[in-house]
């Protein structure tokens, strides 16, 4: 099945980490600017959801949503979520760890956006 976000294995295992550290995380990457147009980790309880926000699926167990006007710029294209060194967004979890997640990219065919799931939006 076609899915709209993955990770690479080492955003896995930092996913866990970071998961173990602060419990119940949520993925957010929204359409602002300078730290916004990252892919950020929030814990759940600290991260308000809109009916203008898009999940895109789960990675590492985590749900990850991105604002729908982000998504437009990106619905026909496969994200994967990956670190490299560096520091993250100023309130995303991983920033004291050294490492800050990355949105990699890729278009998807005609028949690999077909069998998408639809979309949906945060409650």
């Amino acid at each position: 099945m076609n899915t709209r976000v993955s990770a690479t294995e080492p955003a896995i295992e930092l996913i866990k980490t970071l998961k173990a550290l602060h419990g119940d995380v949520i993925f957010h990457q929204s359409g602002g600017c300078c730290d916004g147009s990252a892919p950020m980790l929030f814990p759940r309880h600290e991260f308000p959801l809109g009916g203008q926000d898009v999940k895109l699926g789960e990675i590492g167990g985590v749900p990850f949503y991105m604002s729908k006007s982000q998504f437009t710029y990106w619905e026909h294209t496969h994200l994967t979520i990956d670190i490299v060194k560096g520091n993250g967004g100023m309130f995303s979890l991983e920033r004291p760890t050294g490492f800050r997640f990355l949105t990699r990219s890729r278009l998807y065919s005609d028949e690999e956006f077909a069998a998408l799931p639809p979309i949906e939006y945060a409650e």
